[in-house]
């Protein structure tokens, strides 16, 4: 199965470690359909969330990994982000990490970065 990720877990950065020990395999780096706003969670770690209005593309990566392995890593997510169906540029959908609305409340929108390697270069 492919799992899409949009943040810490992404090669390089601070949680991938998580990917890598559960076995998971890099596939690729990809976008997702222009539907998405990114938040960033206290400057540690990014929600997407899918929106109506007001969406960009998402810079994210897909990993493979099975079933058993994509549930640890939601295990090991914080709280308020969660596994839900993400959209595609090519139209097709995947597995991924999303943000719960209340994790946004008061948060920074940094949507317009379109990514959170983005945004950690930004600032």
């Amino acid at each position: 199965m492919l799992l899409v990720v949009n943040g810490t877990l992404m090669r390089g950065l601070a949680l991938n470690h998580n990917l890598t020990h559960a076995g998971a395999t890099f596939v690729c780096a990809s976008r997702t359909a222009p539907v998405y706003q990114l938040w960033s969670i206290n400057d540690g770690y990014p929600g997407m969330l899918r929106v109506s209005q007001g969406g960009s593309a998402i810079e994210v990566e897909l990993w493979d990994m099975g079933p058993a392995e994509i549930i640890g890593i939601l295990c090991q997510e914080p709280p308020g982000l969660s596994i839900g169906w993400i959209l595609m540029e090519d139209g097709t959908r995947e597995l991924g990490v999303l943000a719960e609305p209340y994790l946004l409340e008061g948060m920074s929108d940094i949507t317009h970065h379109s990514g959170w390697r983005a945004y950690l270069q930004s600032r």
